[in-house]
């Protein structure tokens, strides 16, 4: 090979010809048919033979005999019938050189040029044999069915680019209709795919370059078109698509739980009786709540008996309605835990049960698991028992009834001098109390959004929160002594103590939990330091916790009521919830700040008090309380700013959507 030789190579996936102008150190300069100069190694040829051009014949003229040369080529592959090939050489199975090849093609003294038109044939259609410049090998039926389902489906993914590019622009400019055809379904389909797992998703790669030939390289802009073609809200929850959140019920769980109510709520006196449950419908049962709740799983009573006090935590036998292995327990496990958002509440357990046959209504007869505490008119612990029992609840509180009762209702004084006495107990034990404001967001039916700062030290949700901490601790001793597993949580000491009691102020509070260790679940009963408990199990929510109905079961079977869960099957169930429950924590975290933020947005410019927390490199942490929100401040200038300092911050700007923020100093 030479210069004027004619040769192909492959640039692009196309095969180009080309004439050799020079050559050197098995470089090569060529001229293309393109009317192009380009340097490339001799072993990048496709295809070489003894046809020659005339370098003498001028520039262009050499480039018309290339277009020539290549033309009669590209004709000459309409001879050749690979599939007719490969059906005759198929079952040989053995590799056949490029001269071989094009004498079965074209049997009457074949040309280089009818030899670059099989390499051209065999370039364009891969289905039925390998090749590299030399040679051909056929592929079985197998990889050809393979190939050919790979090649179809590229070609469909190709179609899909080119059409749903299109279908996005036409949708970006208000030009689409509804409800969308199956094709335009598709489309959306794999944009809501890619927009919500990106990378883990099997569509984010043609989504990707769907979206990039719509001129579209932001993937958040694709909530913009679900939203205009209305599959998504404007206030969308995409959390509960990324963490795989069941949102409604099966057909065969709602049968069962409606069934189940047909039949219990028939005669219920009769249908809850056990032998071993004691009648306590007599006693003056509270429950105490949010005022928006309508699930009711624990509820109160509180007799003076003069020497003493007798102190009921009654919470609701969920395992009386809903056995191991059942249809509904199925799914209760699957969902672990009921939900709470603002906007939304994605219930654990079917309405029919969590809202009627399993909660404490006022007036109805219902199975609980009665947890009866005797205590001293000092409010001290004297012994207590966890009993089946039958109870009524008479009166449905909520927090803010309990408030304004503070001082007045004999019942109420009692309950927060034994809360506030079992306070006391904890904190002499070492507990570490983390007093923190909630954020109440409220969402009217026009979409007007409140936001309020809740005192977790009222009255109201004080009593109740010592109560049911001493009502989980009691069930945890009475099944450690009892050498029952359970979901026993236990938590190691901080590693720093910020300050003793209730003392802390709200920013020593704030940072309190940055210095706590994780805890931890074991079937066997430890130390839990931050409640300053010898041992301690959660029980108080059945309807709306797995883990608090498995620890009911196993109270239950301590009670002669059914057979307890092995050790074994703690450790598989506290396996499977354990990242669930984490999933279901951070989702209500987010669309609490969600809802804060969409508030926020129509206050840009609205100055606010911020506690600086730490400062790292040019920035400063700050918390702003009366959101309890963390934010970013640039170090402002000249001013030096110290932890626990109290400053005033401009909102700046706010995008819920995109979960941001930020603030400046003035």
């Amino acid at each position: 090979m030479g210069s004027g030789n004619v040769v192909e190579y492959i640039d692009q996936q196309k095969i180009l010809c080309a004439v050799v102008l020079e050559v050197r150190n098995q470089r090569l300069r060529l001229l293309t048919e393109n009317n192009r100069e380009v340097n490339l190694s001799a072993n990048r040829l496709s295809h070489k033979c003894k046809t020659q051009i005339d370098l003498s014949s001028g520039r262009n003229r050499m480039v018309q005999s290339l277009k020539e040369i290549a033309d009669l080529r590209k004709e000459l592959i309409n001879h050749v019938d690979i599939k007719g090939l490969w059906e005759v050489l198929n079952t040989e199975q053995e590799w056949i050189d490029v001269a071989t090849m094009t004498e079965f093609c074209f049997p009457d003294n074949p040309s280089c040029d009818h030899e670059s038109a099989v390499i051209r044939a065999f370039f364009n259609n891969r289905l039925y044999f390998k090749f590299n410049p030399d040679s051909f090998f056929p592929n079985t039926q197998e990889q050809v069915t393979r190939i050919a389902a790979r090649e179809k489906e590229n070609a469909r993914k190709k179609q899909l680019i080119t059409q749903g590019a299109a279908w996005i622009k036409r949708v970006l400019n208000g030009r689409f209709t509804k409800p969308l055809s199956d094709i335009e379904a598709e489309f959306a389909d794999i944009l809501k795919s890619a927009y919500l797992w990106e990378k883990e998703s099997n569509h984010y790669e043609i989504g990707k370059v769907m979206l990039a030939k719509a001129g579209i390289y932001d993937l958040s802009r694709v909530f913009q078109i679900l939203q205009k073609i209305e599959v998504f809200h404007k206030d969308e929850n995409i959390d509960l698509y990324r963490y795989n959140i069941r949102t409604t019920f099966p057909d065969q769980v709602i049968k069962a739980a409606s069934d189940l109510t047909e039949r219990k709520t028939d005669s219920p006196q009769n249908d809850f009786s056990h032998t071993k449950r004691i009648d306590l419908t007599e006693l003056s049962l509270m429950t105490i709540d949010g005022q928006a709740t309508v699930d009711f799983d624990d509820a109160l009573s509180i007799e003076d008996r003069g020497d003493h006090y007798r102190l009921g935590i009654h919470i609701v036998d969920v395992g009386c309605f809903i056995p191991k292995g059942s249809v509904i327990d199925g799914e209760a496990f699957k969902r672990g835990s009921s939900i709470y958002m603002p906007d939304r509440k994605i219930s654990m357990l079917p309405t029919h049960l969590a809202e009627n046959l399993c909660s404490l209504k006022a007036g109805e007869i219902r199975p609980a698991i009665s947890t009866m505490i005797k205590l001293t008119p000092a409010a001290d612990i004297i012994d207590y028992e966890i009993i089946p029992s039958l109870v009524k609840v008479k009166h449905q509180l909520s927090y803010y009834d309990v408030n304004l009762l503070a001082e007045e209702d004999k019942a109420i004084v009692i309950l927060r001098k034994i809360a506030a006495k079992y306070r006391e107990s904890r904190l002499s034990s070492g507990a570490i109390h983390i007093s923190l404001p909630d954020i109440n967001v409220w969402i009217d039916e026009d979409d007007l959004i409140t936001v309020n700062k809740i005192n977790r030290e009222s009255p109201g949700r004080m009593l109740v929160s010592e109560l049911m901490i001493m009502g989980n601790w009691l069930s945890a001793k009475f099944l450690a002594d009892r050498k029952i597993p359970a979901i026993f949580r236990s938590q190691p000491d901080p590693r720093e103590r910020l300050y003793k009691g209730e003392e802390g102020t709200l920013f020593q509070n704030y940072m309190q939990r940055r210095y706590l260790s994780r805890f931890i679940l074991n079937t066997e009963p430890k130390r839990h330091s931050g409640l300053g408990l010898d041992c301690y199990v959660t029980a108080t929510s059945p309807i709306r916790k797995y883990f608090d109905l498995v620890t009911q079961r196993q109270l239950r079977s301590a009670l002669g009521m059914e057979d307890a869960y092995t050790g074994e099957e703690i450790d598989k169930i506290t396996m499977s919830l354990q990242q669930l429950m984490s999933n279901v924590s951070r989702i209500q975290q987010r669309r609490n700040r969600y809802w804060i933020l969409k508030y926020l947005e129509n206050k840009i410019g609205q100055k606010e008090e911020a506690i600086v927390l730490y400062q790292r490199r040019d920035r400063y942490q700050i918390l702003l309380p009366e959101y309890m929100l963390e934010c970013d401040l640039s170090a402002p200038g000249s001013i030096v700013l110290k932890p626990k300092d109290v400053i005033r911050v401009t909102l700046q700007h706010v995008n819920a959507r995109k979960n941001s923020f930020s603030v400046y100093m003035g």
